[in-house]
């Protein structure tokens, strides 16, 4: 970002290992025409440690606070359905006021989704799309390990993948939608990787009573607030 504005964006999976992921991001940045010696570069997300080149590590709870403040332009209460966790974040002038967090299980994340996506042998947009046409059949499973063996029982026995699929959608999105009672407000923002997901959108929308809204960029929340946060003076968080 320079002055507020964003310049470029990409996508690059982790993989097994944050230092080997850290050096492919390094290089795509240079190949993209930018310099990291010119820059200010902050680390963020769970492989902020791994970074040898950033100047200063900060949490991605304040990041994605501060970057979804800067693109909804408003206060309210920030939804991040991660990969390895759930957060939920209270902001008010794009500063944190309290967050919670879903437990160390990932039945109420998007990995949970992409698992059980995998498991039916679909993409996680084809899940939504079958999910819109089915009813409901409960996942009750609050680990992911028996959810999964759950799924594969239902498979078996001829459940409509369509009522499957819609049951899956349904245990997310209750899970993250419990979390969120917790700190309601007036407005709802997604972040994260499920803002693409309209279905998932819709289903929040629909559990919360309010609208939940997204934009273009707000997958991108996190590496946007990292980056405001370069000029901030602040000193690297743990």
């Amino acid at each position: 970002m320079a002055d507020g504005e964003l310049l470029d964006t990409f996508l690059m999976p982790t993989g097994f290992s944050s230092v080997d992921a850290s050096d492919r991001v390094a290089r795509e940045v240079v190949a993209r025409g930018f310099s990291l010696e010119g820059s200010t570069v902050v680390a963020t997300g769970y492989g902020r440690v791994a970074v040898p080149y950033a100047h200063k590590a900060v949490t991605e709870i304040t990041c994605h606070g501060l970057g979804a403040w800067h693109l909804f332009g408003t206060d309210g209460t920030v939804i991040d359905v991660g990969g390895q966790d759930t957060k939920i974040i209270q902001v008010a002038g794009g500063k944190v006021r309290k967050f919670v967090m879903n437990n160390k299980c990932a039945s109420g994340t998007g990995k949970f989704l992409e698992l059980m996506a995998d498991r039916m042998g679909v993409s996680q947009s084809t899940l939504s799309e079958l999910a819109k046409a089915g009813d409901p059949t409960p996942i009750t499973s609050v680990c992911t390990v028996f959810a999964d063996s759950e799924v594969v029982s239902l498979i078996g026995r001829g459940e409509p993948l369509e009522n499957i699929a819609n049951g899956i959608v349904e245990s997310v999105v209750s899970r993250v939608s419990a979390l969120v009672g917790q700190l309601r407000s007036a407005e709802y923002f997604l972040t994260g990787g499920l803002c693409d997901n309209a279905y998932v959108v819709e289903r929040l929308s629909a559990h919360l009573g309010a609208p939940v809204h997204t934009v273009e960029h707000a997958r991108y929340a996190g590496a946007i607030g990292a980056a405001l946060s370069a000029g901030d003076g602040a000193a690297a968080e743990a």
